[in-house]
């Protein structure tokens, strides 16, 4: 089972595929309550570990309540190192790049309107951990990120923001704590969201954490995990999703702006091949889930909710 890193928000479904996988970009709360050694996930050592990790999600084509249907690929690689100078202290250095390829059908409503296409993530994340002694462990994440329709300019669709909380290691089996993000939004006020940091050993084999922030989130979810065997572990978990990004000049609304929200259910299985390379496998549905179209100056055009749509992909994690 992996450790409940935090990382950076916004990185839409991969968020959750990446969030069963055994590997991160720093050190999170279980961190505090693994011993050097441990066998449980990644291995953990002082001086730099590179690290990279990538997916792909596919989701086939739901209906949408206005008329017409949409579906999307994703794909998302991210790379970068830990310096960790002891087991109390770690700071990350993590570039991502995401792309969703949307695709709309439909002779009326939203579907018939293809708002967007293929839409890029770039991010920049700086994660840092830091244990004041063997209870109380604080989080610190800046985050810089630019998503935007092919064609638009990067400048125009950069937000940024952070992550901030601590943790309480009550015993062995059970740390604790609150975290809170703000996040500017692309032509939309800041967001402020309350994160629940867990990480909770029910029994040797059944834990339940606070899964990878990656993504188009308010902040991270949470994932039950069972460890089947020495190999496999199998999860199930849920968070909620949203990604807003700037639009070309060439479509129904010029240089606007997109949004996807949704509130994601999810199960999958992770196989640690050894404690460098771990793959993971995922299905789920997303549910309540919603399209926007805003003009540039974030006013609403029109928006359609969607069909529960299924989802499924694979994604790799590997440390150096």
């Amino acid at each position: 089972m992996q450790r409940p890193y935090v990382t950076a928000p916004r990185i839409v479904f991969l968020s959750i595929l990446l969030g069963l996988i055994m590997v991160a970009a720093v050190p999170g709360i279980a961190a505090s309550q693994e011993k050097p050694g441990s066998k449980r996930g990644p291995e953990m050592k002082t001086g730099w570990s590179p690290f990279v990790r990538g997916g792909y999600v596919y989701q086939p084509e739901s209906d949408l309540d206005t008329g017409g249907s949409f579906g999307v690929n994703r794909f998302f690689i991210q790379g970068g190192a830990t310096y960790m100078p002891d087991f109390r202290r770690s700071v990350s250095l993590a570039v991502g790049y995401g792309y969703d390829d949307y695709f709309f059908s439909g002779s009326s409503g939203f579907g018939a309107l293809s708002p967007w296409g293929n839409i890029n993530s770039f991010r920049f994340s700086v994660p840092m951990r830091y244990s004041f002694n063997q209870n109380w462990t604080v989080f610190v994440l800046p985050t810089l990120r630019a998503t935007v329709e092919s064609g638009a300019d990067v400048a125009d669709g950069i937000a940024g923001g952070g992550f901030a909380g601590f943790s309480y290691r009550v015993s062995d089996r059970l740390s604790i704590g609150p975290g809170f993000g703000i996040l500017t939004e692309i032509e939309d006020d800041l967001s402020f969201f309350p994160v629940l940091l867990i990480d909770w050993k029910i029994t040797d084999r059944l834990r339940l954490e606070t899964g990878r922030g990656l993504g188009a989130t308010q902040g991270p979810g949470l994932i039950l995990g069972y460890q089947v065997a020495d190999k496999w572990n199998v999860s199930v978990g849920g968070r909620y999703e949203r990604l807003r990004f700037r639009l070309d000049d060439k479509g129904v609304a010029p240089k606007g702006v997109g949004q996807d929200r949704s509130f994601p259910v999810f199960g999958g299985a992770t196989y640690a091949f050894n404690r460098k390379l771990q793959a993971s496998v995922l299905i789920g549905v997303e549910l309540a889930g919603e399209l926007r179209l805003e003009n540039e100056n974030g006013t609403s055009i029109v928006d359609s909710s969607y069909d529960p749509a299924p989802f499924g992909g694979f994604a790799f994690a590997y440390n150096f």
